[in-house]
């Protein structure tokens, strides 16, 4: 599937407008419920989505992965000692700078990813039909343009507020295979992580980090399975200690 056609299906459900069954052009009814829906399914400070649609949409991306190979990502950004904004400022400059912070990530993401809040200074990101390359270019260029941003304390003042952001990525698929909740929980992770190392960064898990361990029995069934019982040599499949095996097959 292309990106193009992946494109925009996990929000259809908000931006799709039903058809007035008198076939008016206008018709209040529709409007209303529109309007309805959309206030149901978005954050009222920021105008993203809310977590409602974000566990919607995360499950449809899952399931076109089990589909198509095609891996989805998934990232979780918090912004840094965003206590500290509110306890100096107070919540009205903190509530301009979570605004900011959604426009931001919209401006910075393509019109294909779900940009949703998660609640508090958090905020998710889900990158459909996205391999691992692109998604940490997406995560980087969304980390720099946070960090150069503009944060003024109101409209009057040329006071601006230094603002960062630790952002996690977690992969559904490319070998790397995630319940909803185990995929937010592994993004969540990286995101602690990137704080524990000094906030104002990207962390991912390493591309040998998702190796499985294959067990005495598994290594003799790939033996049975993968060399001729004539073969004199099974010194490659040794009987001992559990070997490491990531998904491309080779050993490490």
């Amino acid at each position: 599937m292309s990106e193009g056609m992946a494109s925009d299906t996990a929000n259809n459900a908000v931006t799709t407008t039903p058809v007035c069954p008198l076939g008016e052009a206008q018709c209040p009814v529709i409007d209303e419920v529109m309007q309805l829906r959309q206030q149901v399914l978005t954050d009222p400070l920021t105008g993203l989505y809310n977590v409602r649609h974000f566990t919607a949409a995360l499950e449809q991306e899952l399931e076109r992965t089990e589909r198509t190979g095609i891996a989805t990502a998934l990232m979780m950004i918090d912004l840094d000692h965003f206590k500290r904004i509110n306890d100096q400022w107070g919540h009205e400059v903190g509530n301009r700078v979570l605004r900011g912070t959604a426009a931001c990530i919209r401006e910075n993401t393509r019109r294909l990813d779900v940009q949703c809040r998660y609640g508090g200074e958090e905020f998710a990101v889900i990158l459909p039909s996205t391999e691992r390359r692109l998604a940490i270019q997406v995560a980087e260029r969304v980390r720099l343009a946070l960090q150069d941003a503009m944060f003024y304390v109101d409209d009057d003042s040329d006071q601006t507020i230094d603002v960062t952001a630790s952002i996690g990525i977690a992969w559904h698929g490319m070998d790397q295979w995630h319940s909803q909740q185990s995929l937010v929980e592994e993004a969540d992770q990286y995101l602690y992580q990137a704080k524990q190392q000094g906030r104002n960064r990207v962390c991912y898990a390493d591309q040998d980090a998702h190796a499985v361990t294959v067990s005495q029995g598994e290594k003799a069934l790939l033996h049975d399975l993968f060399v001729d019982e004539d073969s004199p040599d099974d010194a490659s499949f040794d009987a001992g200690d559990e070997a490491e095996w990531d998904f491309d097959g080779q050993g490490s």
